[in-house]
């Protein structure tokens, strides 16, 4: 436990890119998407599934290449749409190509190469979509409080009460009271973040707690699922008690996109 607390405390400093925002967390944003790819991209090589980088990483430089436009010229996303599906054909279409271009033709690789773009990259590159709407920080802060918030008290209230198993196959250790506890410690912050930072969006703020509680647990069941077929514990071992960075982050990876499209579909629709 103290490992985990003392690991997590390393990761304070990434913070301070969300007070800057704009261009600072997309830079920050980049670089945490490009370790975490080339973790995912490791842990398919032990099964002999090859997903090539250099094309992944390429692919996420032009999508933070729009990004970066769109921050440096303040023009909503809605006017990148096209230049968004262009990307999407252009991911695809290059996964494809990569069989034709390989020497062993698996057919394996190309696909595992756009599953890390899009499960990784473009997952995780909504951080820079949030930030970018309106009050943005303030939803960038609901995300992590939600992620986290949930893994913390998803830990203790298991550790403490956890009798039955929630999905034994992938987790053994998660419970199904461990998940509930998780719901409602992220339901619970983000209403007192709310309640203290947006009053007016309190009862959005509460909602957000509990949808992206749901999907956040969702995003660590996913990761396990992947590093049970990989045949690994951890996808790296650089942030210690914690593993990799996609050890770290995994289950923010599918907060993020459902608070962006919970906040543009229905906040501000």
């Amino acid at each position: 436990m103290k490992t985990r607390i003392g690991s997590a405390l390393l990761l304070v400093p990434l913070t301070l890119f969300i007070f800057m925002g704009g261009m600072p967390l997309l830079l920050i944003a980049f670089v945490i998407g490009v370790m975490a790819m080339s973790e995912f991209a490791d842990g398919f090589a032990k099964i002999g599934v090859k997903a090539y980088k250099p094309v992944g990483w390429a692919c996420l430089a032009l999508l933070y290449t729009l990004y970066a436009h769109m921050i440096l010229t303040g023009q909503p996303v809605s006017i990148y749409q096209n230049y968004l599906m262009l990307w999407v054909f252009a991911v695809v279409a290059t996964g494809l190509l990569l069989m034709l271009f390989t020497k062993d033709h698996n057919i394996s690789n190309g696909p595992v190469t756009m599953l890390s773009v899009f499960y990784i990259g473009f997952f995780s590159s909504h951080v820079v979509l949030i930030d970018h709407l309106e009050q943005g920080a303030i939803l960038v802060w609901l995300a992590l409080l939600t992620a986290f918030g949930t893994d913390i008290f998803a830990y203790l209230i298991g550790i403490r009460f956890g009798k039955r198993k929630l999905c034994p196959a992938l987790s053994p250790k998660k419970t199904v009271e461990g998940a509930l506890g998780g719901m409602a410690g992220s339901i619970a912050l983000c209403t007192i973040f709310g309640g203290v930072v947006v009053p007016d969006l309190i009862l959005h703020c509460a909602a957000i707690g509990w949808i992206g509680s749901i999907f956040a647990q969702m995003g660590d069941l996913v990761a396990s699922a992947f590093k049970r077929k990989m045949g690994i514990k951890d996808y790296g071992n650089l942030i210690p008690g914690h593993g990799g960075i996609l050890d770290r982050f995994d289950s923010i990876l599918f907060t993020l996109p459902v608070i962006y499209y919970y906040t543009i579909l229905i906040i501000y629709n």
